[in-house]
C-alpha cells in the first residue's frame, strides 16, 4: 500500500538523502513535498495534510522550531521528528515517547522508525495526545532553547563539541566550519543563517556574511577605514573579520552588554 509522506528539513542535502533512503527500504514511498520552513509547512500542510500519512520534520528551521507547525495545523499525522545531538529535544522526546532519527542517521536507523510507524498505523489519537503532551512540555519548561552542541565528524568518529567550546563560525564555498580555541577546526552540516537562529544572540555574533564570532574569542579591535572595525579573535583567522559602518554600533552595544 502507497504511503504518502512529506518532509520538512531545511537542509537539502539531508532532505535528498532522506528522500532516497526512504524509496530504497520503501518503494512504494511517495515524498509529496519537501519544505524547509515552518511559514511554508503551515501554507502547504493546510491544503494537503489530508494526503499525508506521515511526516518527518526537522527541529530546527530556518525559520523556527517546527513545533511552531502545530500551532496553526492540528497534529493529525504521526511525526518522526529529525534532530542533530540536542539534549534538551532528546529529553523532550523521551519524556513523550515521540520517536526521532539522530543526525546524521544511518539506513538503519530510518529503517526502525519506519517499522515502528507501520506497526502502529492506523493510531492517530495516541499520536495526536504524544504532540499536545510535547507541546505542553515545551512551553513549561523553558522559554527558548538553544542549541548545546553540534555533532561533528572527528577521526573516523562522531563526536558531540559543545557550543560554548567554540570560538568562531566561518564559511567558504558553502562549507561552515567551527574553530576551537585549541586550533582544531571542523564541519559543521549546516548554514551560517540556521546557526545563528539556533545558538545564544548573547554569546554569539554575526560579524559578517562569513562569520559569527563567540564573545569571549574577541582579543581586541582595531579601527578600519570608513568607520568598519576589525575583530581580533583567539584564535587568529585566516583572513580580518570586518564590521561594516552599518553594523559596528550593534556589535560594540553587544560587547559592552
Amino acid at each position: 500500500m502507497p504511503i504518502n509522506i512529506a518532509i520538512i528539513e531545511d537542509e537539502p542535502a539531508i532532505a535528498r538523502n532522506l528522500e532516497f533512503t526512504l524509496k530504497n527500504l520503501e518503494p512504494e514511498i511517495k515524498v509529496l513535498q519537501k519544505l524547509d520552513s515552518v511559514k511554508g509547512s503551515v501554507e502547504w500542510l493546510q491544503e494537503h495534510i489530508g494526503e499525508c500519512q506521515l511526516l518527518f520534520m526537522d527541529i530546527r528551521l530556518i525559520d523556527g522550531l517546527s513545533f511552531e507547525i502545530f500551532n496553526s495545523i492540528p497534529p493529525s499525522v504521526p511525526v518522526i521528528f529529525i534532530t542533530a545531538y540536542d539534549h534538551y529535544a532528546l529529553e523532550a522526546f523521551k519524556v513523550n515517547g515521540l520517536d526521532y532519527i539522530l543526525k546524521p542517521f544511518q539506513t538503519e536507523d530510518v529503517e526502525k522508525a519506519l517499522k515502528k510507524f507501520k506497526s502502529t498505523m492506523g493510531n492517530k489519537t495516541g499520536e495526536n495526545d504524544k504532540i499536545h503532551e510535547l507541546l505542553n512540555y515545551l512551553q513549561n519548561n523553558t522559554q527558548k532553547s538553544y542549541r548545546e552542541a553540534y555533532l561533528v565528524h572527528y577521526q573516523n568518529k562522531l563526536i558531540p563539541l559543545p557550543v560554548d567550546k567554540i570560538q568562531w563560525f566561518f564559511t567558504e564555498q558553502e562549507i561552515v566550519y567551527a574553530h576551537t580555541a585549541d586550533g582544531k577546526k571542523y564541519t559543521i552540516e549546516s548554514t551560517l543563517d540556521k546557526i545563528l537562529a539556533e545558538i545564544s544572540p548573547k554569546l554569539f555574533f554575526r560579524a559578517n556574511r562569513q562569520f559569527i564570532v563567540q564573545r569571549w574569542a574577541v582579543r581586541d579591535i582595531d579601527f578600519y577605514f570608513n568607520g568598519r572595525l576589525v575583530i581580533n579573535v583567539e584564535p587568529k583567522t585566516h583572513e580580518k573579520i570586518i564590521v561594516s559602518k552599518a553594523k559596528a554600533p550593534e556589535f560594540k552595544k553587544w560587547m559592552d552588554e
